[in-house]
């Protein structure tokens, strides 16, 4: 799996109820269901992957997540995962407050707009970046919010939400392999990983 989905895989608790949003293939939910023992649902909007899924023998819903995810009951789901979707939501403060409805934990990855490659062919170019984890023209791209790790950190404490863990990484080997940072990782990471929850009442 990719290394995000890794470090991902290693937060879930055995005979957890799981909801993975934009799911792909299925290989994390497929990797839970044989590791982890996890009830487990996708959503994916692309008919090739969801074909995937079902071969994969992952239970997985065709739809919009924004849409689909309105169909579930509070507290549905311990985890809700929103891996590398966020920035291209339209709009994903609408739909963290909706995953905190129906999940216990959210955990969210994106790649990190303010990697120091990044910065550098801004300054330097002028053009629009890219690099390995972002791949697109920014004409084809399907990203449509710029997010760092210290925007989504900020994020998080204006919408009423605590951080649980974090954990920020670079990749390399095709996203395959990878190490996490520690320092300066809003310059130094390409991704942040987020474990989030609702915010206690009286917890500052």
């Amino acid at each position: 799996m990719r290394y995000d989905l890794q470090i991902i895989a290693s937060w879930i608790e055995p005979d957890s109820r799981v909801l993975d949003l934009g799911c792909g293939e299925g290989e994390l939910l497929s990797f839970l269901k044989k590791e982890k023992r996890v009830s487990g649902t996708g959503i994916e909007s692309s008919e090739a992957k969801v074909t995937k899924c079902i071969e994969n023998g992952v239970q997985v819903l065709q739809g919009d997540i924004t849409e689909e995810v309105h169909d579930y009951p509070d507290n549905a789901f311990d985890y809700v995962i929103l891996s590398q979707t966020l920035q291209q939501v339209l709009e994903p403060d609408l739909l963290i407050k909706e995953l905190l409805r129906v999940g216990k934990k959210i955990i969210v990855s994106f790649p990190n707009f303010s990697y120091w490659s990044i910065r550098l062919q801004i300054l330097f170019f002028g053009y629009a970046p890219k690099n390995r984890q972002l791949p697109y023209e920014w004409y084809n791209t399907p990203n449509i919010r710029i997010i760092t790790i210290k925007d989504f950190r900020r994020f998080v404490k204006e919408t009423g939400c605590k951080v649980i863990r974090e954990v920020d990484i670079n990749t390399h080997s095709d996203n395959l392999q990878g190490n996490i940072i520690n320092f300066l990782p809003n310059l130094r990471a390409t991704y942040g990983i987020f474990m989030v929850s609702r915010r206690n009442n009286g917890e500052s």
